[in-house]
């Protein structure tokens, strides 16, 4: 069996259309065994249906031509007038205006940027000075966690690690789970480690550190919600507990930094 090729686009398209127009196949059937997109059939056999085979052919990808676009003699008129006299752009205006050249402002601001003619007025640049404050050992202290990359024996491991923001001070355990009661384990563990007193930590959002976004809700006194247990321990050890903004995990990025 002889098939023989289209020898232009127009054929091309007519060979997928018409069998479509002719009520001969489906257009849903065509798109399976056509190379081309059903969005691409659809337009062509619209266009073939209203106004034929001639709206078939290819149309020219080149540019079109603004009929309102202004005329490059009066455009080098503004450049010139520009840097002959380094009048703004109404004072271009008038002044064009007095010659007989009737041009809007902004058409004449547009010519002066793109040719780069506008003023670079000169900013002055704010320096700020940014005081950090001293902290002592064990003042705050980052906590976060991160799972182990790859998964031994085919279980999953989680570390669970301590930076002290004043000295770098770090320390870190390994858990089976990621679970409050994981995380109430390794705060016990950091404080009875520690050679010093930690008087704040600092978290991250998760359901093992708060329940703001979750049990907040679910109280039935919203005014005094029930506490996570993590807060509790916090303060029967007598520490703060900072929460970082949900999302911005640079605001711990001593732990961040660690993993």
């Amino acid at each position: 069996m002889c098939v023989q090729m289209s020898k232009n686009t127009k054929e091309e398209r007519l060979r997928w259309i018409l069998p479509v127009y002719n009520k001969q196949i489906k257009l849903v059937n065509t798109v399976k065994i056509c190379p081309y997109s059903q969005r691409s059939l659809e337009r062509w056999f619209s266009a073939y249906k209203k106004y034929g085979e001639k709206e078939l052919e290819p149309k020219s990808t080149r540019p079109k031509i603004n009929p309102r676009e202004t005329p490059v003699r009066i455009k080098e008129k503004i450049i010139q007038l520009r840097k002959e006299t380094k009048l703004g752009v109404l004072k271009l205006h008038w002044k064009l205006k007095k010659q007989g050249i009737n041009i809007h402002p902004g058409t004449i601001g547009k010519i002066i940027k793109k040719e780069g003619l506008t003023r670079k007025y000169r900013t002055k640049k704010i320096r700020y000075k940014y005081l950090k404050a001293p902290l002592q050992a064990g003042e705050l202290a980052e906590i976060d966690v991160k799972y182990v990359p790859q998964r031994i024996e085919g279980r999953r491991y989680y570390q669970f690690t301590a930076i002290d923001y004043a000295t770098r001070w770090r320390y870190l355990n390994i858990y089976d789970d990621s679970f409050i009661y994981s995380a109430l384990k390794f705060l016990k563990e950091l404080i009875g480690i520690t050679s010093f007193k930690i008087r704040a930590i600092k978290t991250n959002n998760e359901s093992y550190f708060t329940n703001r976004y979750t049990g907040y809700l679910k109280s039935s006194d919203p005014l005094n919600p029930r506490l996570h247990p993590f807060d509790l321990l916090c303060q029967e050890l007598d520490i703060i507990h900072y929460l970082i903004d949900p999302g911005k995990p640079q605001q711990n990025g001593k732990v961040e930094r660690s993993h």
